[in-house]
């Protein structure tokens, strides 16, 4: 059985504490593209992207080199290329990033955020790039749920999953809040999904494959999709970004940029697990 060890836990922490006061160095890629082929130019223009680093395989801390990595980061390059300007990388905490945008302390933030109307009362998103759908992570021998309906009809069995998530809004669609426990970041949900603690985890399909890995024989996916949600990267309201990103995300889904990223991420070939970060 999978477990953290205590120094995991206690880096895991640090990293929550730091990100929530704003720390974690920078990454600057420098001025990306070039203003003659630009879609739009921004003149190097500097785009501070907030990123968690810890949310497979949107952004993550790669375990062989050490350096940040991920869907996210790939995808900003691109964007940056076709509009001649500056990423630079800031790790922010999950909770409170929207917010955060939302009150100007980032240009933008990616991080698997999932297009709200909620969400879109307080920032602008850009164009929808990938479906996500939702599904339940249980035990691998587990035989009471087949779908989110047999959680329901037992008042027995306990749902987690993170906190400020639509995850976290779809159990609430089904469950009243004592049932459902939620946790600050999915490695603790799903760790206390090993444990016994709760009984199934509700989470986005692409992150829960990336929580199996290593644990193929202690976790699988059931039931069918309870949610197939756009995923879209945010920005204060009013932007000026908003137009310029769409056009570029446009021109990637138009070209297969789009696509060659989505099948090297969310395909087999992406083999990097929470286990390898550990």
């Amino acid at each position: 059985m999978r477990k953290y060890t205590l120094p995991i836990i206690v880096l895991i922490v640090l990293s929550v504490l730091v990100s929530a006061c704003g720390g974690g160095a920078p990454k600057v890629e420098g001025c990306l593209g070039t203003a003659a082929d630009a879609l739009v130019d921004l003149d190097c223009r500097e785009v501070r992207i907030a990123v968690e680093n810890a949310y497979l395989p949107f952004n993550y801390i790669d375990p062989d080199t050490g350096e940040p990595a991920g869907w996210d980061y790939d995808a900003w390059n691109a964007i940056c290329t076709r509009l001649h300007c500056k990423p630079v990388y800031v790790e922010a905490a999950w909770e409170g990033m929207i917010q955060a945008v939302a009150d100007g302390q980032f240009d933008a933030a990616a991080d698997g955020i999932t297009i709200t109307s909620d969400r879109a009362e307080i920032v602008d998103f850009s164009t929808g790039y990938i479906n996500i759908d939702q599904r339940l992570l249980v035990r691998i021998d587990e035989t009471r749920i087949e779908s989110i309906n047999d959680i329901v009809s037992n008042p027995d069995l306990k749902l987690g999953t993170q906190t400020g998530t639509t995850n976290y809004e779809t159990a609430t669609q089904y469950l009243p809040e004592d049932r459902i426990q939620a946790f600050e970041q999915f490695p603790f949900a799903v760790q206390a999904l090993i444990a016994g603690d709760v009984d199934a985890v509700i989470i986005d399909e692409v992150a829960g494959q990336g929580y199996l890995g290593e644990n193929a024989d202690l976790l699988k996916l059931v039931g069918p999709s309870m949610s197939s949600d756009q995923l879209g990267f945010i920005f204060p309201k009013g932007s000026d970004l908003v137009a310029s990103v769409n056009q570029a995300i446009n021109a990637m889904k138009a070209d297969g940029t789009l696509e060659e990223m989505n099948t090297l991420y969310f395909g087999p070939s992406f083999t990097i697990t929470y286990d390898d970060l550990e």
